[in-house]
């Protein structure tokens, strides 16, 4: 292979551009992707267009053997030319979305998409596609019979099995006939459908409490004094009668004992409270209370019922902050098992209209 290099007189210290003659610019950018590939860089060769790409493969294919002083050349005009270009940017906003694909989170990415009006250039259904069965279902029980059709097609096969079993059968058997409809279905239709289903992901509220309202509020009037409990939850039905209700159903408190807990989880419970706790509870149950203690008592061993009656007179009276404090960590105890899932508490059934 012949070559000829030129170099223009320069001023001293400046770096002076190599001018390689014999060699066209595709030349160049083949030497150059072969001598960064041997040093072991990763070059994302798959963002230049096929065309591009194609070229690419035919000049390194047609160049057989490049010496060493001409390899030099070509890097040193590459470099200087870099150094008299800088950095170069994405011209476009999708082009810097790309190019930060791995930088940037993908709610970021697609907030930014959806202002520029980007949604349409992406495939929707690539991201579709890579959502949990979980968040997949949701938009499923919502759709239309045929738009299911069309999102089950389109996801899949493992996936799209693991959803109908998740679904009621009829809605199941319904979706699947559905799918033997699809085969005239334009791509342009699916595209909108895939675009659709994506910006209603994209408009979905970032929440920061995983717990919703009732729960939350349910769970701190679990640990509070009863007769702060108690004003609260008359306010509230002032206020917002139906959330005062959930939010009932919610509480758990000592006196929901009998209703919520299986009688075979009382040795479970009883186990995990400190006997001095317990005593103290089962001594200071008043009111409606005292049917708890029957229920806890009733519901394990009898030698170790009458030891905690013996226990429960020589404790005699009660103080009532006393009484409630360990009626608290009782209530703890029971909480702390469910969550371990060592019991389930009892779901109080809806009330049919």
């Amino acid at each position: 292979m012949s070559t000829a290099l030129s170099m223009p007189p320069t001023q001293a210290g400046s770096k002076v551009p190599v001018r390689i003659t014999g060699l066209s610019g595709q030349e160049k950018a083949a030497i150059i992707v072969r001598l960064l590939i041997s040093e072991g860089a990763e070059l994302p060769l798959s963002g230049l267009s096929g065309n591009t790409q194609s070229d690419l493969v035919h000049q390194m294919a047609k160049l057989h053997h490049v010496d060493q002083p001409t390899v030099l050349a070509v890097v040193e005009e590459f470099l200087a030319s870099f150094d008299a270009t800088g950095l170069s940017f994405p011209g476009a906003l999708e082009g810097a979305l790309s190019l930060m694909e791995s930088h940037v989170s993908d709610e970021t990415s697609s907030q930014i998409r959806r202002r520029a009006g980007l949604v349409a250039h992406v495939d929707p259904w690539a991201r579709i596609g890579e959502l949990e069965t979980e968040d997949l279902l949701p938009i499923l029980e919502r759709e239309s019979i045929e738009i299911g059709a069309v999102i089950l097609s389109k996801l899949k096969v493992a996936v799209a099995a693991e959803l109908l079993g998740m679904m009621p059968g009829e809605r199941a058997r319904r979706i699947t006939y559905a799918v033997s409809l699809t085969n005239e279905i334009s791509p342009v239709v699916v595209l909108n459908i895939g675009r659709s289903i994506a910006e209603q992901l994209d408009m979905t509220v970032e929440r920061e409490f995983d717990v919703n309202p009732v729960d939350r509020v349910g769970a701190i009037l679990n640990f509070s004094p009863a007769a702060t409990r108690d004003d609260v939850l008359a306010g509230l039905e002032q206020t917002d009668a139906e959330f005062a209700e959930q939010v009932r159903k919610a509480i758990f408190t000592f006196a929901n004992i009998p209703e919520r807990v299986g009688p075979l989880d009382v040795p479970k419970f009883t186990r995990d409270v400190d006997p001095e706790q317990l005593i103290t509870a089962l001594a200071g149950a008043e009111g409606e209370n005292e049917v708890v203690v029957e229920f806890i008592l009733s519901n394990m061993s009898k030698r170790m019922a009458e030891t905690l009656r013996e226990e429960m007179e020589e404790r005699g009276n009660v103080k009532e902050k006393d009484a409630e404090t360990a009626m608290t960590a009782v209530v703890i105890a029971i909480r702390e098992l469910v969550d371990s899932g060592d019991i389930n508490l009892i779901v109080e059934e809806e009330d049919e209209e």
